[in-house]
């Protein structure tokens, strides 16, 4: 729903533009999805059965790989991708310092150490030049986080896995249907994994993940792992844990995977009227998309003086756009994690002190982004 706010000097009383909408998505969609949600009520096949397979055999073709492994969540397809590929207690996994705390849970939770590295400051991905140096002997894999919906610079990612023996597993979370020199993500490393969280550019209505992989033996690995160990009932060969896609969501998402694509390049129509609008704004920093990549824009996120980005969130909460900051501390400065690490990661740290993340959702019309751009221009031009 939207309101009117008030009337500025030299604009018109414009609507407010949240952060993103979730409901409207789903307008078209409601019969489709009522009726799958009928058919499951007939069928009471509730987890597992021939939805979640249906959809495991579609991201799977989409993504370019052998095989999707569905399972409860995002965070549970970066836990279950590491056991499957052994790594474990005194291991060291590789990282980017600014991602979402889930990449680092999972390092720990299955007894590794995560190893923190700064970003390009272009990107806002791993700094791929600066991960040679933390390996060491205990280092398994490299997780490189294809953050806010670009892919990380893989080639030379990949080149140091073959040379020093490492897997690599791509946390795709944001990034689905995102294009490295031609590949997906998700197609690149060992395994790859995906969150189906609602607010995703292919989202669940609820939570979800999937591993993806063209590797037979991690994708039997993660099959076991998902169900308690075993491929079938009472098959417990390993332990495991029950981490399941339900078949509601799995219906859902195969519904809406054959939209992604479109609804993908309405959001690089979006990031294309901020990148124009804020092409003439020396203090504003838009976002930086190398040769050869296609971004999906998960989010749109720009840089601001330190010091000024929480004025310029106030400023446009009180001109009805609402914003999001993703994220407020890197990895290693928050409580939970500060152990892992104390040197600085000053690219990381210094960003996440500047960084603001505007409105994008397929959703959103043109003038809703235009308006947007207007009042950060407005609130930016006042404090020169």
């Amino acid at each position: 729903m939207t309101k009117q706010i008030a009337e500025r000097p030299g604009h018109q009383a414009q609507v407010m533009v949240p952060f993103m909408d979730l409901k409207s998505e789903h307008h078209t969609l409601r019969d489709e999805i009522g009726k799958v949600w009928n058919a499951l009520l007939d069928s009471a096949t509730f987890v597992g059965g021939p939805q979640v397979e249906e959809f495991e055999r579609s991201f799977a073709q989409f993504c370019g790989v052998k095989h999707a492994i569905g399972v409860a969540n995002g965070t549970d397809a970066l836990s279950l991708a590491l056991e499957a590929l052994g790594i474990g207690r005194d291991d060291e996994v590789i990282t980017a310092a600014n991602s979402f705390v889930a990449t680092a849970e999972a390092i720990v939770r299955c007894g590794a150490r995560p190893v923190f590295v700064d970003i390009d400051p272009q990107t806002y991905n791993i700094d791929a030049s600066q991960i040679e140096p933390y390996i060491t002997q205990r280092t398994r894999a490299l997780i490189p986080v294809h953050l806010y919906g670009q892919p990380a610079d893989m080639k030379p990612i990949l080149a140091l896995a073959r040379r020093y023996g490492l897997k690599v597993i791509e946390d795709a979370a944001q990034a689905h249907g995102a294009l490295y020199h031609g590949r997906r993500v998700g197609s690149m490393g060992d395994a790859a994994c995906f969150s189906f969280y609602p607010a995703k550019n292919l989202g669940a209505c609820g939570d979800g993940g999937a591993v993806v992989t063209s590797d037979d033996s991690i994708a039997t690995a993660v099959l076991k792992l998902r169900n308690h160990g075993g491929l079938k009932k009472y098959e417990h060969r390993i332990i495991g844990y029950n981490s399941r896609l339900d078949s509601l969501q799995a219906a859902i998402l195969q519904i809406k995977l054959p939209h992604l694509e479109q609804r993908n390049a309405i959001r690089r129509q979006h990031a294309q009227t901020y990148d124009r609008l804020f092409a003439d704004m020396a203090n504003i920093v838009t976002p930086y998309v190398p040769e050869g990549i296609e971004s999906v824009y998960h989010l749109y996120v720009i840089r601001i003086g330190k010091g000024t980005r929480n004025d310029l969130q106030q400023y446009l909460q009180d001109h009805g756009v609402q914003t999001g900051i993703h994220y407020p501390a890197p990895i290693h400065r928050t409580e939970a994690f500060a152990r892992f690490s104390s040197h600085p990661r000053p690219v990381a740290e210094q960003y996440a002190e500047t960084v603001l993340s505007l409105p994008m959702y397929p959703e959103m019309e043109k003038r809703q982004a235009e308006y947007v751009a207007n009042v950060v221009c407005d609130y930016v031009q006042s404090c020169v």
